[in-house]
């Protein structure tokens, strides 16, 4: 089967457990995420969901792997553009190593079962930018990015 994979690697000054809970802290999320609410518990077959300050619930699933600090796992589907919808779930995973004394790698890859996918072509744009939001935030403790860059 065909897949299309987004990969992004950073390194961020943090423990993995100051990280891991900006990964999974609703409050942190919207920081970062450009005002996103992520609503659900990060405990595996917990049902998970993403809305926007309009209201719109944009993507939802299930956490299928959640070990605190380490791994993150979660099926996702989006939900409000068709076109996206309809390549289906696809799967993104957060793997958090620790490297040297004080810093983390974070390892995020979304992948979809199909090829080529535009889905993955917007997420690839979207994810450095919330990424860097997160870096910012848990290392200065404010965000570079106000509004997603068009």
């Amino acid at each position: 089967m065909t897949h299309s994979t987004f990969t992004y690697v950073t390194y961020i000054r943090a423990t993995p457990e100051k990280l891991w809970s900006a990964l999974t802290t609703p409050d942190l999320i919207k920081d970062y995420w450009f005002g996103v609410q992520s609503v659900g518990e990060f405990t595996v077959s917990a049902p998970w969901s993403l809305t926007y300050p309009d209201g719109r619930t944009t993507d939802t699933g299930e956490i299928a792997e959640a070990e605190p600090s380490r791994r993150l796992v979660i099926r996702w589907r989006h939900q409000d553009q068709p076109e996206l919808r309809a390549e289906g779930e696809s799967r993104l995973t957060l793997e958090l190593t620790p490297c040297g004394a004080a810093a983390v790698r974070l390892s995020l890859t979304h992948s979809v079962a199909c090829a080529p996918s535009h889905f993955i072509a917007t997420v690839s744009v979207a994810w450095p930018m919330v990424l860097s939001n997160l870096k910012s935030l848990v290392e200065t403790g404010a965000i570079v990015l106000e509004a997603p860059a068009r």
